[in-house]
């Protein structure tokens, strides 16, 4: 059986989905189902932080339910390494860091709506 690839979604991908904005509806068939979509704890502390301010705690507390349906992943001494060494070559935030280097970690793509990760190996930038 083939294997089918793993997304790391980075959290501006979630919120396009999420929002069923226009972009959100173009993202919303290459949406990786629950078995293929890993989500950094970062991910997760953002979405929350984000939905419970713009959509309510209800909100929030349904999405972060559904996100721990998909592949959590914690942020490790392995990936805070990596999230170091990828801050330092890409010169992205911290955050930014630790999602990109999740992606990297498990080799998976990493989606997102951010342009700064445009031009990185491995990313399905969806531009706006």
């Amino acid at each position: 059986m083939a294997s089918k690839q793993l997304y790391v979604v980075d959290t501006s991908a979630w919120i396009e989905w999420l929002t069923d904005s226009a972009h959100g509806k173009k993202l919303s068939s290459k949406f990786p189902s629950k078995e293929f979509c890993i989500v950094p704890t970062i991910v997760q502390l953002e979405l929350s932080k984000w939905l419970t301010r713009e959509l309510g705690e209800e909100r929030s507390d349904s999405v972060i339910a559904y996100t721990q349906k998909c592949i959590v992943v914690p942020l490790d001494t392995d990936i805070s390494l990596r999230a170091a060494e990828c801050h330092r070559k890409y010169k992205l935030a911290t955050a930014d860091a630790i999602v990109y280097a999740t992606a990297q970690h498990l080799r998976a793509q990493l989606m997102t709506f951010d342009a700064h990760f445009a031009k990185l190996p491995a990313v399905t930038y969806l531009a706006k």
